[in-house]
């Protein structure tokens, strides 16, 4: 346990120093089965490092019932910092001598079924990063749905964090302004087909290059800053 903790302070010292608003590693045994990676790759991984990084509000406060250009390039800068971030860790952990394999902040391998390599919303949560909001996106206390993540699977021995024990309560900021009526008052109600067409439509009216919207991410502040 000694070994475990002292490198969960070394990789979270690290991770802190790139940038990274967020840290905390998951067990995974429970939910790795259901990674769409080789068999051969994730038999070796039983640790993931689930990193967050906070969205600027300054973007995020100019879109209203539609993502922005602004907001797309955004993201696009994001996702290039949460993937640089994820390999500096990567290879950090393998000169200290585990290994370790940094997942894609957004590389979607199906988009019809929405699948991608790992969840790192599930990740996320299991690593005590936030819970599964009624939005359908991991809810931070204090950020809210304003940041992004992404995923550093290990076999790095590793002292775990734990879920959450909290959600959105009677909360339904996110509901009204969803463009796709999508988010419902209870989260398993979530209409994931409402919303895929939505960030269709979005994308052939040319606002946006990639399937993404943004307006629930506005809505959700976090229980901590209302």
């Amino acid at each position: 346990m000694i070994v475990e903790k002292a490198n969960y302070q070394t990789l979270k010292r690290f991770a802190l120093d790139q940038g990274f608003s967020l840290f905390g590693v998951a067990d995974i045994t429970s939910i790795k089965e259901g990674f769409n990676l080789d068999k051969n790759i994730t038999a070796k991984f039983d640790r993931a490092i689930s990193l967050g990084k906070r969205l600027l509000d300054s973007v995020i406060e100019d879109i209203k019932d539609r993502p922005t250009a602004l907001y797309f390039h955004h993201y696009r800068q994001l996702n290039f910092f949460l993937d640089r971030g994820a390999f500096l860790i990567a290879s950090y952990i393998q000169d200290l001598g585990s290994q370790a394999l940094p997942i894609p902040a957004s590389q979607i391998i199906d988009w019809e079924k929405q699948k991608s390599h790992v969840s790192h919303k599930k990740v996320g949560y299991l690593a005590g990063l936030g819970w599964i909001g009624k939005n359908n996106l991991l809810v931070n206390p204090e950020l809210g749905a304003r940041f992004r993540l992404v995923t550093v699977l290990t076999d790095m021995p590793l002292e775990t964090d734990m879920p959450l024990e909290a959600g959105c309560g009677s909360c339904i900021e996110c509901l009204a302004p969803c463009p796709a009526q999508a988010i419902k008052e209870r989260k398993e109600d979530f209409d994931h087909w409402a919303c895929f067409d939505k960030l269709k439509e979005f994308r052939k009216m040319g606002i946006v290059g990639q399937y993404i919207c943004g307006v629930c991410v506005r809505a959700c502040k976090g229980s901590r800053n209302k």
